[in-house]
């Protein structure tokens, strides 16, 4: 343990926190070696992801050392690229509204104009797609985004976008960790001064880029929203008003961003229970529509009317089928390009046959969605089941990243056209299902506390694959990490079966083992759907139990 205690003492030498000194010199002081350990046997670690972790002391938390590291970091790279003109490279930092975000975002400012760059800093908490669209609206060589998504409330990240207004991809992100690795003590790194604060302009300019989604001219819709004690509540409502929509009823407990999230456990729309007061303030002020976002404000998660009284939320993948076809319907050309993930429906694929447009699968990620384009494409929509979804109009899409801003009004406009036909959202997903078969997903989400074992799972089922996985024998397994199909190796396993398909990889950001079920059942003339959404769900259900089993982690 001494060298943990030695690794302890020169992080406190350089901390400029006083909350995180503290801290460490607390935990040095009681002689707590498991907490040493903690923070100083591993860090995090650099990625496409950027960094996410806890709030603490040590490379293994994110505080003001590692972030100024990842700064650093940063710059270096930057600076082995000729700058785009005259002026230099420069950088857009955004931040949200989680502890330390701001000050995370001031400390990267000044690392990097300490290393001779332009930095733009966003003028107060914003949502990520703000942050995503700026890069493109100004030109910089890379963006900054500080927030951990919908992430617990001790957590912080660090979201990092390239010049192309995409959040970075291989080989950038190893670039920026091997630079990382080289830099030394932060107290001894230059820091400037003099960034440019942007007003508000910079929101104005990404409100007047999404009057161009294909909006259409209804607007007779009533919407209950939360922000989710996150950031996008103003630029939500701005936006509604921008495009003529009425203004949203907003959940007043979870309408002011709020770091502890209190009426939440867990800040994201797509945990159960997470949008119960927004359900329950469209059923008392009778909304047509429920929306929600995450903290950041880069996911949108849905909620309509139920046909037996109640309310129903929407899959990520409902909703990605329904604003798919909305955009190709208020679109045109046979180059428009739609795109989606290898985890997400496949849909999409039969949406994009039916309209004669381009279809393409990607690797999980909205990095890798936004890189799908390929010259004569023109992507006007990419989605993952996430509750993640980028819309255009015929110059394609607006933000090259998750936008659950543009997402939501897009949502608005698809249900306000629906209801002036005499229709819903609900009866537009009947359908599709008419048309191409109930396309029913689930997720299933195995927390671990111990990482090692992800790897021992995801192992034992390299060697021993499931020969039958919910009734239904399994034809093939694609092992991912060998790059199959062409697509970017991955640690994931994708299991096809009859009419089904079923994937498993460790997620990137958290620690756990994430599996992807989808069963695919055909709808017959005059059949009713729910029905078939019901036989559906118990093929889920039997995946679900079998795939578990397979696993082996409780």
């Amino acid at each position: 343990m001494s060298d943990y205690r030695g690794r302890a003492e020169d992080w406190l030498a350089q901390d400029p926190d006083p909350a995180t000194r503290d801290e460490l010199r607390a935990i040095l002081d009681a002689g707590d070696e498991a907490a040493l350990a903690d923070r100083f046997g591993a860090r995090l670690e650099f990625g496409t992801a950027g960094l996410r972790g806890e709030l603490g002391a040590g490379p293994n938390r994110m505080n003001r050392v590692t972030v100024m590291r990842a700064a650093a970091g940063i710059a270096a790279r930057l600076l082995q690229e000729p700058p785009p003109d005259d002026e230099g490279a420069g950088v857009v930092i955004g931040y949200d509204a989680r502890h330390g975000s701001e000050r995370f975002a001031l400390d990267s400012a000044a690392v990097l104009t300490g290393a001779g760059l332009r930095v733009w800093l966003l003028p107060r908490p914003l949502p990520t797609p703000v942050l995503a669209f700026a890069v493109r609206h100004l030109g910089a060589a890379a963006g900054i985004m500080v927030t951990a998504s919908h992430n617990p409330p001790r957590d912080n990240g660090y979201k990092v976008y390239w010049g192309d207004g995409v959040q970075i991809t291989p080989p950038v992100d190893a670039q920026i960790s091997a630079a990382i690795d080289a830099v030394g003590r932060v107290d001894e790194l230059p820091l400037g001064e003099g960034w440019t604060v942007l007003g508000d302009e910079i929101v104005e300019a990404y409100l007047h880029a999404l009057s161009h989604l294909p909006l259409g001219d209804a607007r007779d819709v009533s919407v209950a929203y939360t922000p989710l004690h996150g950031v996008g509540r103003d630029v939500l409502e701005r936006a509604f008003a921008w495009t003529g929509f009425p203004a949203p009823a907003v959940v007043p407990e979870q309408a002011e961003p709020d770091l502890d999230f209190p009426t939440v456990a867990f800040p994201n729309p797509e945990e159960p229970g997470v949008m119960d007061l927004v359900v329950g303030l469209a059923a008392s002020s009778g909304a047509d529509l429920v929306i929600a976002n995450d903290p950041d404000a880069d996911r949108c998660a849905v909620a309509v009317p139920g046909r037996d009284g109640g309310w129903r939320t929407l899959t990520g993948d409902e909703i990605g089928g329904l604003l798919a076809e909305h955009v190709l319907r208020h679109t045109t050309g046979r180059d428009r390009l739609v795109v989606t993930t290898i985890v997400s429906s496949s849909l999409l694929g039969a949406l994009a046959r039916e309209h004669g447009v381009r279809f393409a699968e990607t690797l999980t990620g909205f990095k890798w969605i936004m890189k799908a384009e390929r010259p004569g494409d023109r992507l006007v929509y990419g989605y993952e089941e996430a509750l993640g979804y980028s819309a255009g109009g015929d110059d394609g899409v607006v933000v090259l990243d998750k936008d659950g801003i543009g997402a939501a009004l897009t949502v608005a406009a698809l249900a306000a056209e629906a209801g002036r036909d005499g229709r819903t959202l609900l009866d537009l997903l009947d359908d599709q299902a008419r048309r191409h078969g109930v396309h029913a997903t689930a997720p299933l989400t195995i927390r671990v506390t111990d990482l090692d074992l992800i790897g021992e799972a995801m192992a034992r089922l390299r060697a021993a694959p499931p020969s039958r996985l919910g009734g239904r024998d399994v034809e093939a397994v694609d092992d991912l990490s060998d790059g199959a199909g062409g697509l970017p190796p991955t640690d994931a396993l994708r299991f096809r079966l009859a009419s089904a398909r079923v994937v498993v990889r460790p997620s990137g950001t958290e620690p756990k083992l994430k599996c992807y079920l989808q069963v695919v059942h055909p709808v017959g003339d005059g059949e009713d759907v729910d029905a078939v959404r019901a036989r559906a769900a118990a093929d889920l259900d039997r995946l679900r139990d079998d795939l578990a089993s397979a696993i082996g982690l409780s």
